[in-house]
């Protein structure tokens, strides 16, 4: 009897190692060609640097590589949207889902998008510790949600959020690159980036991290990653705040010039 009750544990120790293996093979083959999709997509955007800097040759290197993150900010959120709009599933009321065939191509496409970027940006030193640690915490987040298989919707709302601002950014220095900064259109830029942020970043990602934190689906890992995210929304809000400090001191003082220049003009008119 006893040897019988140990073939049948040996057994089923074998069984349950078979079914571990089973579910640990694919996990690992999805893991691989992610990687083979994260190094084609990184291709792909190098590939589109080198080419705009070949048929922009006149142009600044950095002007070719925010084309680059022009195109990444455009493409983002119209693949995002359709996932959080159309493909589903709600973010705010699923989140933690299993990750779908979309949602993981989008993650990928801006992984190898953030690696590009990331590298550059070292490379030249043309940005600070506050958007470094947003890169980092970026491809650090879509690394672990499509590590997980699950979040992935979540990934792509806060894509969706980051990157709805970014064209008006890039927008706002090909302005300045110009000399058209200080018309009537970098005025409406400026404007419609401060209201999209903190609507988008602040608002909406409060709520959707609320919603995070309050469900039991999401795992802890990913809630932290959330918490990150917003806060590090904080600290782009401060510079923004103190920037529409500066802006509204700015068009004070242009509109308090005017007024005197019409001031003086009409007085001399008065003396002719």
């Amino acid at each position: 009897m006893k040897q019988i009750e140990a073939y049948l544990h040996r057994t089923q120790n074998t069984q349950d190692v078979n079914e571990e293996t089973a579910i640990c093979a694919p996990q690992e083959e999805k893991m691989a060609l992610v990687v083979v999709g994260a190094l084609l997509c990184l291709s792909c955007w190098v590939s589109l640097y080198f080419i705009l800097c070949n048929v922009n040759a006149s142009r600044s290197y950095e002007w070719n590589c925010r084309l680059v993150t022009l195109v990444h900010g455009i493409l983002a959120v119209c693949i995002t949207s359709y996932i959080g709009y159309v493909d589903g599933p709600w973010p705010f009321t699923y989140p933690g889902t299993i990750n779908t065939p979309l949602q993981i191509s989008a993650m990928v496409v801006s992984l190898g998008y953030f690696i590009f970027d990331m590298a550059w940006c070292v490379y030249y030193r043309t940005e600070g510790p506050v958007m470094l640690a947003h890169h980092t915490m970026s491809i650090l987040g879509i690394l672990l949600t499509l590590w997980l298989g699950e979040s992935g919707i979540e990934s792509c709302a806060v894509l969706f959020g980051s990157e709805i601002t970014n064209p008006l950014l890039q927008a706002r220095w090909f302005l300045k690159q110009t000399g058209h900064y200080g018309t009537l259109l970098g005025d409406a830029v400026d404007v419609l980036f401060v209201l999209l942020f903190v609507t988008m970043r602040i608002f909406v990602g409060g709520t959707m991290l609320y919603c995070e934190l309050i469900s039991p689906r999401p795992r802890f890992f990913i809630k932290c990653g959330g918490v990150a995210m917003y806060a590090l929304s904080w600290v782009f809000m401060v510079d923004i705040v103190r920037f529409a400090i500066r802006k509204s001191k700015s068009w004070n003082k242009q509109k308090r010039v005017q007024q005197k220049t019409v001031a003086a003009n009409g007085h001399e008119g008065k003396k002719d």
